[in-house]
């Protein structure tokens, strides 16, 4: 798979340096609006091309483009490389509406193009243990779990960080997809939502680089919660914050008739998976039983190359995750439970025997 990077940010750091390691994908060009941003990402690299963003979609190099720009972006470069013929593998959120995913999956399917969409953490050893234990019946039958994640705000170490309080950030818009896109895999997809949400602040205070001290509007929610109830009946409680200083929670936890499972951050790709049973004397770790080892942000791509129109980090579950997440805020307004139209199949576990990424 031949890859061309649109966006050089900050997140676009990481996934470089995992393409060493993919042994089924090839970084070949690079773009941004800024052309030094291009030039940095490509210095160095036998291969890579800084080229133009139009330049990019329009190489015949490139089959896939990685879509790393602001999410209000997303939907129209995606919409832009799939007109090209490109397949594309967009960073989260998917898109910002719904409206906006439902366009890009639809253009896919009549180009003939796959389309994937990050987080592909879950791929990790840590979410796909704790989805080992799960199936494997550690803790019974699954009835609740409890997702958080509290931080005072990015704007405290991004030295751009507009995107995360306008429509399209929030901490739901940003973090969710981490938290739920590991809810649905660890427990299938989700049938409805109750949200509510606030916003205590109308500004932040950008914390470092050269914009630090610079008072940036929020117009977005920054403190949303609620509960969102799964297909089979577990209902999944949600807490994003950018409002609060710590938690001492676990990021997730999967109540079950025998025992509670304890999930490492869905933000990395790793990390222990603990279980504490009735009987037990305390959380028990559990070895690593499943995902891919040693990945980086990028696994997604190396899965889409291997398995095609079967990847598991898939557009279609970026959709499905988009729609709920767009349906809590509106659930926030409105105080109404709101059903969730779409559906997806619970994406495949990845067992240890998988192909590996190299070392």
């Amino acid at each position: 798979m031949r890859v061309g990077m649109i966006g050089c940010g900050v997140i676009s750091r990481q996934y470089l340096e995992s393409f060493d390691q993919l042994p089924d994908v090839q970084l070949v060009a690079v773009a941004d609006l800024d052309p030094a941003r291009a030039a940095a990402a490509a210095e160095g690299r036998d291969g890579v091309r800084a080229l133009s963003v139009d330049e990019l979609i329009a190489d015949p190099e490139v089959d896939t483009i990685l879509n790393l720009t602001i999410p209000a972006a997303h939907a129209e470069v995606d919409l832009q490389a799939i007109a090209a013929g490109k397949n594309v593998y967009s960073e989260k959120p998917f898109a910002v509406t719904v409206q906006e995913g439902e366009e890009v999956l639809e253009a896919a399917k009549a180009a003939g193009v796959l389309v994937g969409s990050a987080p592909d953490t879950v791929l990790g050893t840590g979410t796909q243990t704790a989805r080992a234990a799960i199936d494997e019946g550690v803790i019974g039958t699954p009835t609740a779990a409890m997702a958080t994640m509290v931080c005072p705000g990015h704007e405290r170490w991004h030295p751009q960080p507009d995107f995360y309080y306008v429509p399209g950030g929030g901490p739901l818009l940003d973090m969710g997809p981490y938290y739920i896109h590991a809810l649905v895999t660890l427990l299938g997809p989700v049938a409805s939502v109750i949200g509510a949400a606030s916003r205590p602040r109308d500004t932040r205070t950008i914390g470092s680089g050269p914009r630090a001290g610079e008072v940036i509007p929020v117009s977005t929610d920054t403190h949303v919660t609620g509960v969102l109830v799964h297909e089979s009946g577990v209902l999944s409680t949600l807490v994003m914050s950018f409002d609060a200083v710590a938690t001492a929670a676990h990021p997730i936890e999967i109540h079950g008739t025998e025992g509670t499972l304890a999930v490492p951050d869905p933000n990395r790709f790793d990390g222990e998976v603990t279980v504490r049973r009735p009987a037990g004397e305390g959380w028990e770790a559990l070895p690593a039983s499943g995902g891919y080892s040693g990945a980086g942000r990028g696994i997604g791509l190396q899965d889409m190359a291997v398995r095609g129109e079967a990847l598991r980090a898939s557009g279609e579950l970026g959709q499905h995750v988009l729609e709920v997440m767009n349906a809590m805020l509106e659930s926030s307004e409105s105080g109404q439970r709101l059903e969730i139209a779409s559906t997806v199949a619970r994406p495949d576990a990845v067992t240890l025997e998988d192909p590996r990424i190299t070392a």
